[in-house]
């Protein structure tokens, strides 16, 4: 079939919108005609230096559509709303272990955008390869073609243009506080990095009933809303002593008891490590290249340091959770959101880039 998509031909260029081709699905493939996809940092690995995504490629992993047509063996029917998600394999030990985020072929399925074997699926107009498996999905397109694995049914009653950021960068935020870290009633966490996933995060520590939400950030805009969506405090990330900071609102002036930090930056981590009790948790989302540095002193008296992919979360039992703690007002992500025609990918890129927008949201009913 026909789609049209967002093109990137090479690291530096924009995007281009471009007719393609698309094959039929096959054995565990839909075809998902999308209605509208976020914008996530972690697209933005299509254009670090060396082109370690195959170029030409459609990116977008934050998907939102209506199933248009099911493979062999795909038992979600056509017309079913969904969300899409992390792509895994479904038969490793962490998969089996409800840990799909850290399935053992997480790379081949989700970063390196290539079929696995070896077959195009879609087709430029000069009959060339597209590379379209970009977590599964490629969602900056009309059409994407996903696995059962990755497909997430939600309620037909939703707007569901923007559900589409619950695939991941909400996922990751909420799901690091209420899975992998497990924040409760009483407990005290300090969020590093206040924009998509860590607003994510803020939102999902008041649901947790967490007393103490501490967002920490550099743009003052980001932590004035980080306050509106449940912050008790927040600290400008260029304040002096910052751990020392975030340790005085604690009981004793001990520490936090979970720190989560988006921003990958190996000076604010090291803070974050600092800012916890002896017995605290640090959760590490951030997508960086730099190397950590941290006073194993610290560790030594008990603390824990760890990566945390997609918030440990299953998307086929998460998502709904959160679209449901959308529906009672308690998960107001669609605050974050900014909506863009398919068009203008390259001006929701750079609102995104230069912080004017928290999270943009492709709309495919109009591509200019």
């Amino acid at each position: 079939m026909r789609i049209d998509a967002a093109v990137l031909r090479a690291a530096d260029a924009p995007y281009t919108i471009e007719p393609l081709e698309l094959r039929d699905p096959g054995p565990g493939e839909l075809v998902v005609r999308i209605a509208g996809t976020g914008m996530c940092h972690t697209d933005l690995l299509g254009r670090a230096p060396g082109d370690p995504v195959a170029k030409p490629v459609v990116l977008g992993h934050e998907g939102a559509g209506v199933v248009e047509a099911a493979g062999p063996g795909v038992a979600i029917a056509p017309g079913t709303p969904v969300v899409l998600s992390l792509d895994s394999c479904g038969g490793c030990a962490n998969c089996l272990a409800a840990r799909p985020g850290n399935c053992a072929h997480m790379q081949a399925l989700n970063m390196y955008s290539v079929p696995l074997d070896g077959v195009p699926r879609v087709t430029d107009g000069s009959g060339a390869a597209v590379h379209n498996r970009w977590f599964g999905q490629s969602s900056f397109a009309t059409h994407a073609l996903a696995t059962v694995r990755n497909t997430v049914p939600i309620d037909p009653d939703v707007p569901l243009a923007t559900m589409g950021p619950l695939g991941c960068g909400m996922q990751t935020g909420a799901g690091s506080v209420l899975v992998s870290l497990g924040v409760r009633a009483g407990d005290s966490i300090a969020v590093f990095g206040a924009g998509a996933v860590g607003l994510a995060a803020v939102m999902a520590a008041r649901v947790a009933g967490a007393t103490t939400i501490v967002a920490v950030d550099l743009n003052d805009a980001r932590l004035d809303l980080a306050r509106e969506l449940g912050a008790t405090q927040v600290f400008n990330g260029a304040d002096d002593d910052l751990a020392r900071r975030v340790k005085e609102l604690t009981p004793g002036r001990e520490g936090v008891q979970y720190a989560l930090d988006s921003t990958a930056v190996p000076e604010v981590v090291a803070t974050a490590v600092a800012a916890l009790r002896t017995t605290g948790v640090c959760g590490l989302v951030g997508v960086g290249s730099r190397e950590y540095r941290l006073d194993p002193t610290l560790l030594l008296m008990g603390r824990t340091v760890k990566g945390i992919i997609e918030g440990d979360a299953v998307p086929q039992t998460f998502i709904p959770r959160l679209v449901e703690l959308w529906r009672r007002g308690r998960f107001p992500f669609d605050r974050l959101v900014e909506t863009y025609p398919l068009g203008a990918i390259n001006q929701a890129e750079a609102d995104s880039l230069s912080g004017k927008v928290v999270k943009p949201v492709l709309l495919m009913e109009a591509t200019s």
